[in-house]
């Protein structure tokens, strides 16, 4: 456009040329030098009236020139002064807000995902995988880890585990657990019990190993202990049974009470964060995410698809039946909004002055101008044909005259 707008200034100079050449053949030539000459008069006022405001024409100082970067400071805190009074104050969003169904308007995109709905959802899911891709994955994997061991350092383990014992034994929730541990322990035994044997071998004097007694030792030692394992995992009421349940509910007492159990568990809650291997494997656990996240991100028809995709379906078909939900939701929307706008509406305001502050002239007269785009030069265009009219018309009436 800025092309078309400098050269129709050229061919009303070219038809000037021409006319003023041809002025003492035919009156008509007067018309149409009256034209083009004032066509000039308006393109070039215009250029200057428009290219005054983003820089000095011809780069001549020209004063009340150059109008944009010279007052880019007083436009910045212009433009935050409007957002904050027009935009940003929690009246202004409370009022807005209060006409706006946010809760309704997503209760029927989740009930009735339609192009709209699957291209907004593959838009964002280009934007998602472009910000986790350009993520500097390095520093922001450490903030996670570094967040989730810190959260694992502060808490007070113990007593979470003691009330989580506690709560298992009195619903009974331990047995199964018990009863685990009995097979576990059986399994065991059977699994070495040449050690036993060994261990009986070893100890046993030289009579009874030359007699061969050490071996039925051990075979009746090894029968004892499977009996004991079997009568243990047959009879609930056994009394080792109760032993055990005696010793988990004192330790879930001592997990809640006891400084000295607590300090045991802090101990080895900081051993193991601290090993090595942990580490990896809160590595490998926001790799894990990264990828998960990745994943669906590329492929988001295949998540809404499934089960989730269903859940998210009925969570719309209800917002739309339950006004009360709806209600609901929505003023718990506007109360977000609304605090946010009041905690972080002064530093938003802040932010886009000390932008525009930073910008340096050749920035803010290039964004500006680009923001207003042909319109500028549809100015200087209509300022041609305009003023071409206007001298078209004067002499019009000079000659009626």
């Amino acid at each position: 456009m800025r092309i078309v707008a400098t050269g129709l200034l050229v061919a009303m100079a070219i038809l000037f040329l021409i006319s003023r050449a041809l002025d003492t053949g035919h009156p008509v030539f007067g018309f149409v030098r009256a034209f083009a000459e004032a066509a000039m008069v308006g393109g070039l006022a215009d250029w200057f009236a428009v290219t005054a405001l983003f820089r000095h024409p011809l780069g001549l100082p020209i004063p009340h020139t150059a109008i944009v970067p010279r007052n880019k400071d007083r436009i910045g805190d212009t433009l935050a002064v409007f957002l904050r009074d027009n935009f940003l104050t929690p009246a202004v969003i409370s009022r807005r807000m209060r006409r706006m169904d946010m809760a309704g308007i997503a209760g029927e995109w989740l009930a009735n995902p339609g192009v709209a709905s699957r291209r907004l959802t593959r838009g964002a899911s280009r934007i998602a995988v472009e910000i986790l891709q350009a993520l500097d994955q390095e520093r922001l994997g450490g903030m996670v880890r570094g967040a989730m061991v810190k959260q694992v350092r502060d808490l007070d383990l113990a007593p979470l585990l003691g009330q989580a014992l506690g709560a298992a034994i009195a619903e009974k929730r331990h047995l199964p657990i018990l009863d685990g541990i009995v097979l576990w322990a059986g399994k065991i035994l059977e699994a070495n019990e040449h050690l036993v044997r060994a261990m009986v071998h070893d100890r046993a004097g030289s009579i009874l190993r030359w007699t061969g007694l050490d071996e039925t030792l051990s075979n009746k030692i090894i029968d004892g202990l499977k009996g004991l394992v079997r009568e243990m995992a047959e009879n609930p009421e056994h009394p080792l049974r109760d032993k055990a349940e005696e010793g988990l509910a004192q330790l879930a007492h001592d997990l809640q009470h006891s400084p000295e159990m607590r300090d045991r568990v802090d101990a080895l809650k900081l051993g193991m964060l601290d090993n090595p291997a942990m580490q990896n494997w809160i590595n490998g656990l926001w790799e894990q995410a990264r990828a998960a996240m990745l994943r669906i991100a590329r492929d988001p028809e295949k998540l809404l698809g499934g089960k989730f995709g269903e859940a998210l379906r009925q969570l719309g078909e209800t917002l739309q039946r339950d006004p009360r939900l709806r209600a609901t939701l929505n003023r718990f929307v506007r109360r977000a909004v609304v605090g946010t706008a009041a905690d972080y509406g002064d530093a938003i305001v802040r932010l886009v002055s000390e932008t525009v502050r930073s910008w340096d002239a050749h920035t803010i007269t290039t964004r500006l101008e680009n923001a207003v785009g042909k319109d500028l030069q549809y100015i200087r265009v209509n300022g041609t044909l305009v003023g071409g009219l206007v001298g078209l018309a004067i002499h019009s009436v000079d000659v009626l005259l």
